[in-house]
């Protein structure tokens, strides 16, 4: 058990000095795909009706103080689908470290054309960073280093985002973080970096007979002091009621950053699959195979979600729920 919580310290410590220097502060999600308010608040309204939905991650199974998120978010439309409203809330825990983030969102949506619609979405709300020190096992209880308690910063936040779509294409382009930075630089404490984050997304529906559907999307992110990674995906949807695919991810260098010279390019494979388990109710999971360091240690992700449709009219909305 000591040497259990020995490791978890090392890990917390790590997290919380070089995760902020690599400006990872916002979680990684592998069903992004079927909920894009994760990364876009451009997102919001977009199914025409109230979704909602939860998902918990765990990450590298197994290994001790490796990341555990939980989220749940809920849109709805409004004025003949003019307007999208939303609000989300994550927690994310790393070892010692954690954070959580709650936002509310507003999107205004335009008509581009017969079958265009065009989206420009505002999220604004509050991110807490905190670190415990409560499962540190230390050889001097009285180490000037460590704080005592638990040690938390907040700032204001807010997020912008695009998103366009017909009903065979969807695009869209995402800033977070975009305030907030200054409000943790306080001379006590250094709890984590706020730093921008960018996404860029797009993906299209091909038939390929009556009953299977193909949908190739990709995903690229971008935060200061880290690699540019991209996501691969193709999904296919079965008779309009299962979803079943995988995603390569993977990053590139970008710009020159020293703290990029010695990353791999090889990240994760991610198997993912969602079911309506009726017209209102869809469950999704998401199994991840690492590809670097980790693969020899067998500690894979795993990802869960559930998401519920208010009105549950299927029939009304099969294009939205494509994307």
């Amino acid at each position: 058990m000591e040497r259990k919580y020995i490791i978890s310290m090392l890990l917390g410590i790590l997290i919380f000095w070089v995760r902020p220097i690599q400006a990872q502060q916002l979680p990684q999600f592998s069903q992004y795909i079927f909920n894009g308010l994760h990364i876009n608040p451009g997102y919001a309204g977009y199914k025409n009706e109230g979704y909602i939905q939860t998902t918990y991650r765990s990450q590298w199974v197994n290994f001790p103080g490796a990341p555990r998120t939980m989220t749940l978010t809920a849109d709805l439309s409004a004025n003949e689908g003019k307007m999208g409203f939303g609000l989300s809330y994550v927690r994310d825990k790393i070892g010692l470290t954690e954070s959580n983030l709650g936002m509310l969102t507003y999107a205004y949506r335009i008509n581009t054309g017969d079958r265009g619609r065009l989206s420009l979405g505002i999220s604004g709300g509050i991110s807490e960073y905190a670190f415990d020190p409560s499962d540190i096992i230390t050889v001097n209880p009285d180490d000037p280093t460590l704080p005592a308690s638990r040690v938390a910063a907040t700032a204001p936040n807010m997020n912008m985002g695009l998103f366009y779509h017909t009903d065979r294409f969807y695009a869209g382009f995402s800033a977070y973080n975009l305030i907030g930075r200054k409000a943790l630089m306080r001379e006590d404490i250094a709890v984590a970096f706020h730093d921008f984050h960018y996404y860029l997304t797009f993906g299209w529906m091909v038939d390929l007979t009556d009953q299977v559907q193909l949908k190739p999307s990709v995903l690229v992110k971008h935060a200061k002091g880290s690699p540019t990674s991209y996501d691969l995906n193709a999904m296919f949807l079965f008779k309009e009621k299962i979803w079943f695919g995988g995603s390569y991810r993977s990053n590139v260098r970008v710009f020159d950053d020293r703290l990029q010279q010695n990353l791999s390019k090889r990240n994760a494979l991610a198997l993912v699959m969602e079911y309506f388990i009726s017209p209102g109710l869809r469950l999704g999971y998401a199994y991840d195979y690492n590809l670097n360091a980790l693969n020899s240690s067998r500690n894979e992700s795993h990802e869960i979600s559930l998401g519920v449709y208010l009105s549950g009219k299927r029939e009304i909305v099969y294009n939205p729920r494509w994307f």
